[in-house]
């Protein structure tokens, strides 16, 4: 998987830097440091990173800040590895951008996934960049026909409403990715009211009814309980 690809990991503490940067060494991923936001900035603009794995609490600044400065002009995958425990600390850098959320102490294997999953997704957008995109969306026994707008499971047709249909492809487009309630909301609904989450909770338990095997043990929307909804790749 690592096709020579390089990875920023930006933390101040060195032990931790440490770690991070032997481990994604051993497997091959090519690994530069940074320790500070500044430095991190720098290392960005100018050499460009395929990945970053990001502490939040920068001597110099947030790293939510340094995700907002990124994707002024990046959509490049940003894993964050951060000590923050508190749910509004995940959707605050989710919101920004970020693709991942570790707390610390983590699991080295868990950040492996992480960071295998997010390359995937990086090298299915620069596949697509040069031609039109994905035509059919195919996630195990789910299928989408993005050109008819038609769903279909095990081979038959599964009857949507248009925001059902919406956020379902939101989902697709964004498979691996944890998606906040407040992205959702605005992306399928224009709002991101607190009020309007009670109305998403619905959509997605007839959007499960209608797709999953069996609603109360979901494979293919996994949750995640305060911050939003992910779609997990299913063999």
């Amino acid at each position: 998987m690592a096709k020579g690809y390089r990875i920023l990991v930006v933390e101040d503490d060195a032990a931790v830097r440490r770690l991070v940067a032997t481990t994604l060494g051993l497997h091959r991923y090519a690994v530069r440091e940074a320790k500070t936001a500044a430095q991190a900035l720098i290392e960005l603009s100018s050499q460009p990173p395929d990945l970053v794995v990001l502490d939040l609490g920068l001597p110099d600044g947030d790293g939510v800040d340094v995700i907002r400065t990124l994707r002024g002009w990046s959509s490049l995958p940003v894993i964050v590895l951060s000590a923050r425990l508190e749910d509004a600390d995940k959707v605050a850098a989710l919101d920004a951008g970020a693709d991942g959320y570790l707390v610390k102490p983590f699991s080295v294997e868990e950040l492996l996934a992480r960071v295998r999953v997010a390359l995937r997704r990086l090298e299915r957008e620069r596949a697509l960049q040069g031609g039109a995109e994905e035509a059919v969306y195919e996630n195990g026994a789910l299928r989408i026909d993005f050109a008819a707008g038609c769903v279909t499971r095990d081979g038959e047709e599964v009857h949507l409403t248009p925001s059902e249909y919406k956020l379902l492809c939101l989902l697709a487009r964004n498979t691996g990715k944890v998606l906040t309630h407040n992205y959702l909301l605005k992306e399928v609904w224009g709002s991101a009211l607190a009020s309007d989450r009670s109305s998403l909770r619905v959509f997605m338990a007839t959007l499960r009814k209608k797709i999953e095997p069996d609603p109360a043990n979901p494979v293919y929307i996994q949750t995640h309980v305060g911050i939003g909804y992910r779609m997990m790749r299913v063999e």
